[in-house]
């Protein structure tokens, strides 16, 4: 005891010597705002205490310019990073397109792709300050990912999307926005914004002006799902309201999106910015109009919560519509507080040597890390749809080769929209002139256009006459992002303002294609696009078909790779591929109705879900308790066997289908999906979790509900039918909730 006591005496002797002898710094700032020490909630707050309306007024344009008095920098809040940071005068890494990175199905790619993503922007940004540039695409407030539901193939804008369902949206969009936040306990590495909230997705020509009014088992299933997920689990920073309106208000006014679901339901605390322009819809002629004059709209979408104007019009009036009465400056300090918080989380206000990711230089841009990334998902991205008579992959040592289409060269169709410049891209032509040994006879000819205007005249016979004396013909078509897109002015057959009017498959490529069909060499068809395209003939009479999206910087690489076998294919259809457009619903039609898998009644040409492998994957039956209470998760093992010679990567799915229930449910709806490497001959062990909420229902109300009766789960490598079980590629088994 004697010990302890001469112990403690000594500590507190040798803190009390340290104590005297300290000098405390004295850090003198001119204002509160500028002190790390304090709270940032203490110091946004006293950074908004000191500006004028007028100032205040001028932060809540995208483009907010500096206060030189307080010593505030100007900042631009619109910057873009769909598939890697985009729009920006460096050179940095361009991903595949997000539906393409959709069909990766692959959540722990996305979180690095999102990673990546924030590095390339640090760097972007850090190098931008140190030359006093504050620039539109220079800062670090992301408007992605994009999250609407690709409900509709024609849709020019669903290439931006991770596909029709909202599960599979919620996961990757989830993914993707923690990879590019990071983190840290204190600061963002870059800040995501869900987009765009909610039920948006075409036609790009009415998007100013369209009404959607959809039921509340349609909002609640489909339309906010993914929206949740994002604002409550992932804490994305930023969320963008769409243009249209809702149930007849415009969405960045809307009382039910805005007020009752975003901010008080789920308690959201970022920024909300319009998209651009959107503000001016609320009254501008032709649209609308459901305020008199810019003054209203401006205090109604404030009132609505939303912080920031994409324009440089309608918001400037906001210091009127206060001085008349029709808002208060109390209420646009929330927006000013919500906006600065964000700003101070990415440590703008902070001394720079505070903040590590102020450290990232310019190597970051291009990383080799991020270019190995690139490829990765290139070749993950790549669905096999058929191969008939095991075509592919196809031989090094043949003799010649004749490569063709619209597409086999074009760098511009790789890139997709959104997208940055790389210094590097890889064309399907030049990965496939890569790939052969120098013996190798490569003829190339575009042979077509994507479409064919009144005047063209090919003469398809002796186009395919020139490749005859070919061992194989691949021929690289499809669409473009030159054709679909968002608001574009094009008008060619099939195509109209960024949407598609048909979905078939473009009938000049067809034509080509039964002409090179007839020389009787194997044709192999590599289709790019950013949506579901229809070929009922070529489904049925080409032997092999591959589609290879809007690929990205390594694109012809890795299209070279699955083509030739160095790359086994497992990537996953985030889209129904529909064989008619009479299988499709009006494009104005927001209901669900027979709309993607979870309620369409007829038969696709190619499922969502669907993609082939050159290994065979069979499934054991599952593992699970038969019973399970209601309101109980439930624990679901699956083993999975490569029984092929070849290794290669299984994507897992797990669907879920309410049996004899009276309500409206969907067909089947995914819970669940793994994507696993599994060597030749062996067998994985894969597991599923589902949550209470998985096995739930959503009533008509737009209420989730505990789920009673019969379940039937399905696993497998697609979505159940006859043919995967009996190839053993699915296992579906019932259980009972009681």
């Amino acid at each position: 005891m004697k010990k302890s006591i001469t112990l403690s005496l000594g500590m507190l002797f040798l803190t009390l010597i340290l104590f005297l002898s300290f000098k405390p710094q004295n850090h003198t700032y001119k204002y509160p705002f500028n002190n790390p020490a304090l709270s940032m909630d203490e110091r946004v707050a006293d950074l908004v205490g000191r500006m004028t309306l007028e100032e205040k007024v001028s932060q809540m344009l995208n483009s907010a310019p500096a206060i030189e008095r307080l010593g505030v920098p100007a900042y631009n809040w619109w910057n873009e990073c769909l598939h890697g940071v985009a729009r920006t005068p460096f050179k940095v890494t361009v991903y595949p397109q997000a539906i393409a990175m959709a069909a990766t199905w692959d959540k722990t790619s996305m979180h690095v792709m999102g990673d990546y993503t924030a590095e390339e922007g640090r760097a972007v940004y850090n190098e931008s300050i140190k030359n006093d540039k504050h620039d539109i695409y220079l800062g670090l407030t992301y408007w992605t990912p994009n999250i609407n539901i690709f409900r509709d193939p024609r849709w020019g804008r669903g290439q931006e999307t991770y596909g029709e369902d909202p599960f599979l949206t919620g996961e990757m969009g989830s993914a993707f926005v923690k990879g590019l936040q990071g983190d840290d306990p204190r600061y963002l590495k870059a800040a995501g914004c869900a987009k765009h909230y909610a039920v948006h997705s075409g036609p790009e020509d009415l998007r100013h002006k369209f009404n959607t009014d959809i039921s509340d088992y349609d909002l609640w299933d489909t339309y906010l799902p993914a929206f949740r997920k994002l604002v409550v689990d992932a804490k994305v920073t930023g969320v963008m309201c769409a243009y249209n309106a809702f149930k007849g208000q415009p969405c960045c006014g809307s009382d039910l999106l805005m007020n009752s679901i975003l901010h008080d339901k789920w308690k959201f605390t970022g920024y909300v910015t319009s998209d651009c322009g959107g503000i001016d819809d609320f009254y501008r002629e032709n649209t609308h109009q459901t305020q008199p004059d810019a003054e209203s709209a401006a205090a109604d979408a404030v009132l609505h919560g939303t912080d920031v104007e994409c324009g440089n019009v309608t918001y400037k009036s906001l210091v009127k519509a206060v001085k008349d009465g029709k808002l208060s400056e109390k209420q646009i300090d929330q927006s000013l507080k919500r906006l600065f918080s964000v700003r101070f989380k990415l440590g703008m206000f902070d001394p720079a040597d505070a903040v590590k990711y102020n450290q990232i230089g310019k190597d970051a841009l291009e990383a080799p890390a991020h270019g190995a990334q690139a490829l990765k998902m290139a070749h993950q991205s790549i669905v096999l749809l058929k191969n008939e008579g095991n075509l592919l992959p196809l031989s090094k040592n043949l003799k010649k080769i004749a490569v063709l289409g619209p597409n086999a060269d074009n760098a511009v169709s790789v890139l997709g929209n959104y997208n940055g410049t790389p210094s590097r891209i890889v064309t399907a032509l030049q990965g496939i002139k890569n790939k052969l040994p120098a013996g190798t006879e490569v003829i190339y000819d575009k042979a077509v256009d994507y479409v064919a205007d009144s005047a063209a005249r090919y003469n398809y016979a002796a186009m395919a006459a020139k490749v005859k004396d070919a061992d194989a013909i691949i021929y690289i078509g499809g669409i473009s992002p030159e054709l679909e897109g968002e608001e574009m002015p094009v008008s060619k057959p099939g195509f109209h303002g960024g949407d598609r009017s048909t979905i078939l498959l473009p009938g000049v490529q067809t034509e080509l294609l039964k002409a090179l069909k007839a020389t009787g060499k194997p044709v192999v068809f590599v289709m790019m696009t950013g949506s579901a395209i229809a070929t009922p003939w070529e489904a049925e009479n080409l032997p092999a078909i591959v589609n290879a999206w809007y690929g990205g910087q390594a694109a012809g690489t890795a299209i070279a790779d699955v083509l030739f076998g160095d790359y086994n294919p497992a990537g996953r259809l985030p889209v129904t591929f529909y064989g008619s457009d009479k299988d499709l619903p009006s494009f104005t039609d927001y209901s669900m109705d027979n709309r993607t898998y979870r309620y369409f009644k007829g038969k696709p040409l190619y499922a969502f879900g669907y993609g082939l492998s050159y290994s065979k994957f069979e499934y054991a039956p599952l593992d699970a308790p038969l019973t399970l209470k209601a309101g109980e998760a439930l624990t679901v093992h699956v083993k999975v066997t490569n029984k092929s010679k070849m290794d290669g990567e299984e994507v897992t799915e797990l669907y879920l289908s309410h049996i004899g229930i009276k309500q409206k449910t969907a067909i089947r709806a995914l819970k669940g999906f793994e994507r696993t490497l599994i060597k030749a001959g062996e067998t994985k062990d894969i597991t599923f979790k589902l949550s209470s909420a998985d096995l739930s229902i959503t009533d008509l109300n737009g209420n989730l509900v505990k789920a009673s009766g019969k379940i039937a789960i399905s696993v497998g490598g697609s979505q159940p039918d006859k043919a995967t079980a009996l190839s053993k590629k699915t296992v579906t088994k019932t259980f009972e909730i009681i």
